[in-house]
């Protein structure tokens, strides 16, 4: 794929007042706002109904409110006809027989309802898969850093794990502004997000590593330049190939995969940006030069040496 050559450090520091200011307003929408976790972490019910005519969400949680099951969502899962009912844990119910309650009090109107699964979830459950989610972020950023540092240097390693928190943050602030439903399918896309983003950010650095051990003049900046523009085609490809692929889960998918989707396609989003513009700008900021990618030569035995 032959591109026109784009100076992209020329916008480095465009770039990244733009990338600090995403992350902290991303941080101070999980601070403030925050994530709008789903059964999976608060514990709860889930019910999913069936009727036989189109029902309207909003009067579906009426009826529920004035049953006396408060804060609860109703949302379409497929057709009108279908709807996923989540209920957090109510004061002074059996909670694990609250699906049944639904039930019974939705018949009471709708005699016709039917239901097709209804799961619980306790609270004690998600409490540990909140802290598990955690630290598999965690141990997934720590591991990356150290697999980075021994394959590159110290530069580039700062650089990839500084381009994934900048993902992470994005991607997480965004579904906070929006109050999407957090999940544990939209943790394992935050999780393939950190995956795919490395990727991409490894393919740049490997370029950015034998650039600057193959050509002996030129400034840092016109070297990363020079990498960035010899891995462009590559990077969109990849990029536009899984976007269209995420783009149609998104919109055709259902309710069921649309937060994985939403959170995979912001992701590869903001990982091809933070992959040019993230961690290649790491590496002029802690002042990358070519003698610390140098391959160190081997010491010569002395001659008649074993």
């Amino acid at each position: 794929m032959n591109l026109p050559f784009i100076d992209f450090m020329a916008y480095r520091r465009i770039a990244g007042g733009l990338s600090l200011a995403a992350v902290i307003l991303s941080a101070v929408a999980l601070g403030t706002v925050g994530l709008n976790p789903g059964l999976d972490f608060t514990g709860g019910t889930l019910v999913e109904v069936v009727f036989e005519e189109p029902v309207d969400p909003e009067e579906i949680r009426r009826v529920l409110d004035a049953a006396g099951y408060e804060n609860g969502t109703v949302q379409f899962f497929g057709t009108e006809q279908d709807l996923l009912i989540r209920m957090p844990p109510q004061t002074g119910v059996d909670q694990a027989n609250m699906g049944d309650n639904i039930i019974a009090t939705l018949r009471e109107l709708f005699p016709s309802v039917e239901m097709r699964q209804s799961n619980f979830v306790g609270p004690a459950v998600g409490e540990e898969l909140t802290e598990d989610a955690g630290l598999a972020l965690l141990a997934a950023l720590v591991m990356i850093m150290l697999y980075i540092l021994f394959r590159f240097t110290k530069q580039f390693s700062v650089g990839a794990v500084a381009a994934l928190v900048h993902d992470v943050f994005i991607t997480l602030g965004i579904f906070a502004v929006m109050q999407w439903t957090f999940d544990l399918s939209v943790l394992a896309a935050i999780l393939a997000v950190i995956g795919y983003s490395l990727n991409d950010t490894i393919v740049v650095s490997d370029r950015i590593r034998e650039n600057f051990r193959k050509i002996r003049r030129g400034e840092p900046v016109d070297i990363i330049n020079q990498s960035l523009n010899q891995t462009l085609g590559r990077t969109l490809v990849t990029s536009l190939t899984t976007l269209f692929v995420l783009l149609a889960l998104l919109i055709a998918g259902g309710e069921g995969i649309r937060g994985f989707s939403a959170a995979l396609t912001i992701g590869v989003v903001v990982g091809t940006y933070s992959s040019i513009f993230v961690a290649a700008n790491i590496l002029l900021v802690l002042n990358l030069q070519r003698e610390d990618l140098l391959v160190p030569e081997k010491e010569t035995r002395e001659e008649g040496a074993p």
